[in-house]
C-alpha cells in the first residue's frame, strides 16, 4: 500500500516538475523571442522590427496621419501616437493606384494598397552611432510605384555603412490634383502638390526619429530615380524642405515646365484648370461630392480625365519653374551626385519620334523646325543612325540636359558635385535591346544582381561576377558620398567633382572617369529651352522630330 501512495505521489511530483519546467521553457522562449527582436522608442511610441543578420529593420511606420476622409488632399498632419509596443515586421500597403500592364518591363505587383499609406521603412546597422542616412524615393512617373517593392530593400546599402529609410507618398490624383476649392480651403492658398509635402513631412520625421535608429539627423542624404530624381529636384527647390536634408542623388532626373496653380503660361493650361476636368469626368459638382468618391473611382477618373501628376507652381511648395530657381542660385546648396543612362528610352519608345522616311526627309525635317540650330542638332542627331539618333535626342532632352544641368548649377554655387553615366549593358538586356534603359541602374544601386537578385518578373537579370563588381563599386560610391560628399570606391576610378573641366565618371563594365560628357549635348538643349522659355513655350518632349518650330535667338517664331 506505500508502495503503491510513493508511486503515485513520485508520479505527481514528476508530472509538477515536468510542468514547471515546460512552463520554464515557454518563459525562456518568450524571453528569446522578445531579445529576437529589435525595439526602438520614437516620439509616437515603441516599435518592435526584426533582426536581419546585422541589420535591424523596421517597415510600415506611420510618419503622417492617413490623409483619408476630410484629410484627403489636404497637407500631411503628423502621425498620432500609440500605447504599447507596435509591431513593425511588415511593410505598410502602397498609396492608391492604376495596375500597370502584365508585359510592363515596370510591372511589380504590390501585396496591398490604401489611401491609409503614409508610412517609411528603416535598414539600420546594430549598435552603431552618427550614421549617414539615405531616405529612398521611389519612381513611377508619381502615378504608380511603393518602398515595399522588393528591389528596393535597402539591406545591402545598410550594410555599407548606412541608415536606409524608404517612404511612400500620395500619387496621381489623390497626390497631385489641385483645385480652387481646394485652394481656397489650404492655410497656404495652395493645393496639388501633397506628395511633395508628404515627402517633406517624412524627412521632418527622420530629422526627429532618426537618431534612435543609429542615423545622424544631420547628414541626410535624399535619393530618387525617375519620378523620385524628380521629386528630389523639387525638394532641392522648395522652401519648406530647407535644412531638411545635407546632401542629394539624382538618377535620371527632368526637369520639364510646370504648370502654374491658376494661371494659363509656358503654353500649359493651369493646375486647377487640370483639376476642374477631373470633377467634370467625375460628374461632381463641388469638391464636398469629389472627397465622397472612393479611391479607386477616383484613379479610374483621374486615367480617363488623362490627368498628368506633377508638380504645381504655387508660390510656396514650388515657388518657380525648377530652372529659374536654379538660375537664381536659390536652390537648397547641397553636394550633389546626379546621372542618367545611355539608352534610357529604350524601355520608353512611346517617347521616341516615328522615323522619317529617309535621311532627306530627316534631315529637312529639322532644318525646318530647328532653323540657325539645324547644323548643331544634325552634328549631334544625325540621319546617317536615325534609329539611333531619334532615342538619343529623347534621351538628351529628357534626362541628360537636365542632370547636366543639375550638375552645372550647383557647381556655379561653389558646393561639389558629380556627374556619371550608366552605360553598362549585360547579356539578359542586351538579348532584348535594352541596353542602359531607364532604372536599370537600380539593381546595382540595391545590390539586387545574381541569383538572388528580388527583381520584377519582366526585368532582365543582371548575373555575373561582373555585374557584382560593378554593383560594389556603385553601392561603395553612393556610400561613400552619403557619408563624406566624396564619392570613392578603393581600387577603382577617382570620380572628381564635375568642376570647370566637367568630370564625370561612365559606368561601362567597370567605373572609367572622363571628362566633357557628350559635347555639344547640354549647349544646344540649353539653348532650345532658353529661346522656348522666352517663347512663353513649354519644354520636355517636344524636340527632334516632335517638335514644334524652334524660336529664334530672340524667343520669336
Amino acid at each position: 500500500m506505500f508502495a503503491k501512495k510513493s508511486a503515485i505521489v513520485t508520479g505527481l511530483l514528476l508530472s509538477a516538475l515536468v510542468s514547471m519546467l515546460a512552463s520554464c521553457s515557454d518563459d525562456h522562449d518568450n524571453d528569446n523571442d522578445a531579445a529576437a527582436r529589435p525595439e526602438v522608442e520614437v516620439r509616437q511610441g515603441r516599435l518592435a522590427g526584426t533582426y536581419a543578420g546585422d541589420l535591424s529593420v523596421f517597415k510600415g511606420i506611420p510618419y503622417a496621419a492617413p490623409p483619408v476622409g476630410e484629410r484627403r488632399w489636404r497637407e500631411p498632419a503628423a502621425a498620432e501616437a500609440w500605447q504599447g509596443v507596435r509591431d513593425a515586421s511588415e511593410f505598410g500597403p502602397a498609396c492608391v493606384q492604376p495596375e500597370v500592364a502584365e508585359t510592363s518591363l515596370y510591372r511589380d505587383p504590390l501585396p496591398s494598397m490604401s489611401e491609409d499609406c503614409l508610412t517609411l521603412n528603416v535598414w539600420a546597422p546594430n549598435d552603431t552611432t552618427d550614421l549617414p542616412v539615405i531616405v529612398w524615393i521611389h519612381g513611377g512617373s508619381l502615378r504608380i510605384g511603393g518602398s515595399a517593392q522588393p528591389m528596393f530593400d535597402g539591406a545591402r546599402l545598410a550594410q555599407a555603412g548606412a541608415v536606409i529609410v524608404s517612404i511612400n507618398y500620395r500619387l496621381g490624383v489623390l497626390g497631385w490634383l489641385a483645385l480652387a476649392e481646394l485652394s481656397a480651403e489650404s492655410a497656404q492658398g495652395v493645393s496639388g502638390n501633397y506628395g511633395l509635402l508628404d515627402q517633406i513631412q517624412a524627412l521632418r520625421w527622420v530629422r526627429d526619429n532618426i537618431d534612435r535608429f543609429g542615423g545622424d539627423p544631420g547628414n541626410v542624404t535624399i535619393m530618387g530615380e525617375s519620378a523620385g530624381a524628380f521629386s528630389v529636384s523639387f525638394l532641392l527647390t522648395s522652401p519648406p524642405a530647407r535644412g531638411l536634408f545635407q546632401k542629394a542623388i539624382s538618377e535620371s532626373a527632368n526637369t520639364r515646365s510646370l504648370p502654374m496653380l491658376a494661371t494659363v503660361a509656358n503654353g500649359l493650361p493651369s493646375a486647377q484648370q487640370h483639376g476642374e476636368a477631373v470633377m467634370e469626368e467625375a460628374g461632381v459638382n463641388n469638391l464636398s461630392e469629389l472627397r465622397a468618391l472612393d479611391a479607386d473611382q477616383l484613379v479610374a477618373i483621374g486615367q480617363q480625365a488623362g490627368f498628368s501628376p506633377e508638380g504645381t507652381i504655387d508660390g510656396w511648395a514650388l515657388p518657380d519653374q525648377l530652372v529659374a530657381v536654379f538660375d537664381a542660385g536659390e536652390q537648397a546648396r547641397v553636394p550633389l551626385l546626379a546621372g542618367f543612362n545611355e539608352g534610357e528610352v529604350r524601355s520608353q519608345r512611346a517617347l521616341i519620334a516615328p522615323p522619317a522616311a529617309d535621311e532627306a526627309s530627316y534631315e529637312n525635317t529639322i532644318t525646318e523646325l530647328y532653323g540657325d540650330l539645324a547644323g548643331d542638332f544634325l552634328a549631334l542627331y544625325p540621319a546617317s543612325d536615325m534609329d539611333y539618333s531619334t532615342m538619343a535626342t529623347a534621351r538628351d532632352a529628357i534626362y541628360g540636359w537636365a542632370t547636366e544641368r543639375m550638375v552645372r548649377k550647383q557647381t556655379e554655387v561653389g558646393v561639389p558635385a558629380y556627374l556619371y553615366r550608366f552605360d553598362h549593358c549585360y547579356p539578359a538586356a542586351r538579348e532584348r535591346d535594352l541596353c542602359a534603359f531607364h532604372a536599370s541602374e537600380l539593381p546595382f544601386v540595391f545590390g539586387q544582381v545574381g541569383e538572388q537578385a528580388r527583381l520584377s518578373e519582366n526585368w532582365p537579370r543582371p548575373d555575373g561576377e561582373e555585374q557584382r563588381e560593378l554593383s560594389e563599386a556603385m553601392i561603395d560610391y553612393w556610400v561613400s558620398f552619403a557619408a563624406t560628399g566624396q564619392p570613392a570606391h578603393a581600387g577603382a576610378a577617382q570620380w572628381n567633382q564635375y568642376g570647370t573641366d566637367e568630370n564625370y565618371l561612365r559606368f561601362a563594365d567597370q567605373p572609367i572617369a572622363d571628362t566633357d560628357l557628350q559635347p555639344g549635348m547640354f549647349e544646344l538643349q540649353e539653348e532650345v529651352v532658353r529661346r522656348r522659355r522666352l517663347a512663353g513655350q513649354q519644354w520636355f518632349i517636344n524636340v527632334g522630330l516632335l517638335a514644334n518650330p524652334v524660336p529664334d535667338a530672340q524667343g520669336n517664331l
